[in-house]
């Protein structure tokens, strides 16, 4: 089997996340402690108890899933015998968890990335006045089918497909009336369904500039190693181990396509057959069977997680 290690975008939070990992291992305790100091806020009783709505803002959504993520690992280290310079032929994360995977394969401190992704979710939410933007999965179509759309669609305004996620899902981002018109042309163009998404901002389209800028202005100041396993880059869908690089492709992935479908499809053809996702929820790991049929997902968050990854890793 060859491995890759995956860490999951914001949408997967939920109230309770990260809870029983805290109850049963120090490892995980450990990680969230770290976290709420790096940021002066007791993040982890919001990911435990919430109130949800405090929990879905981008500015916490987005340290909390990297925490979780972090947490999953730290226990499969330390409980399964995890190494992933040793068992991972890649890393990779969708959006936000790039940075998950970054701070797993070393790049970041766990304190650093959580202050990065603070002033990334504020930076997000502040590019864009609440109301002007908005984002719209259109299930049904592929990528290009989408490009064609959104292009359509924006007349003088922004309108851009924020994500590639496979299976025939695409996401568009950009001015809300503009992703509107692109709900409505989309399904004269064969698809299944457009949905509005309950975001707080239009992510990865122009109009996230001022966070990009934010972004660079930030990662310039941060301490980055080379990674232990390479990271596929989200704007690229291919390998990265020069920081330079992972830096610079960090400040694109703001504005940029995320290319979820194309990451995986390279992982497979670079012969990876078992994805493993850490953190919350079990999204990445349903997208992987539709992209690569004959590949293995396999979702680590919880106490019995790491116990069937440990007696899988162990067969």
């Amino acid at each position: 089997m060859t491995n890759a290690f995956v860490f999951p975008g914001q949408g997967s939070q939920s109230v309770g996340m990260g809870r029983a990992l805290a109850e049963a291992f120090p490892q995980a305790r450990s990680v969230f402690a770290e976290v709420d100091e790096a940021l002066g806020q007791k993040l982890s009783s919001v990911m435990f108890e919430g109130p949800e709505a405090e929990l879905t803002l981008t500015s916490n959504a987005q340290p909390a899933l990297m925490a979780v993520s972090i947490a999953v690992l730290r226990v499969l280290e330390a409980e399964a015998g995890l190494d992933l310079k040793r068992d991972a032929a890649f890393v990779a994360g969708h959006s936000l968890g790039e940075y998950s995977a970054l701070a797993a394969a070393g790049v970041f401190s766990l304190a650093d990335t959580a202050r990065l992704l603070r002033l990334r979710g504020d930076a997000m939410q502040k590019a864009v006045p609440a109301g002007v933007g908005a984002m719209a999965a259109l299930l049904g179509l592929d990528y290009e089918a989408g490009v064609a759309v959104a292009h359509e669609a924006s007349q003088g305004q922004i309108c851009e497909i924020a994500n590639d996620n496979g299976g025939g899902q695409v996401v568009a981002s950009g001015h809300k009336a503009a992703v509107e018109r692109a709900m409505e042309i989309a399904k004269t163009r064969g698809a299944k369904r457009a949905i509005l998404l309950p975001v707080s901002a239009p992510f990865h389209c122009a109009l996230m500039q001022p966070a990009a800028e934010a972004m660079a202005e930030a990662l310039s100041q941060v301490v980055m190693r080379a990674p232990c396993t390479p990271l596929v880059s989200n704007v690229l869908a291919r390998k990265l181990t020069d920081p330079t690089e992972i830096r610079q492709r960090l400040v694109e992935q703001v504005t940029g396509t995320v290319r979820w479908r194309e990451s995986v499809a390279y992982m497979a053809d670079e012969g990876v057959d078992v994805y493993y996702e850490l953190g919350a929820g079990k999204v990445l790991s349903g997208l992987v069977k539709r992209i690569a049929e004959t590949a293995r997902g396999m979702a680590v968050g919880s106490p019995a997680d790491i116990e069937a990854y440990r007696t899988l890793a162990s067969s």
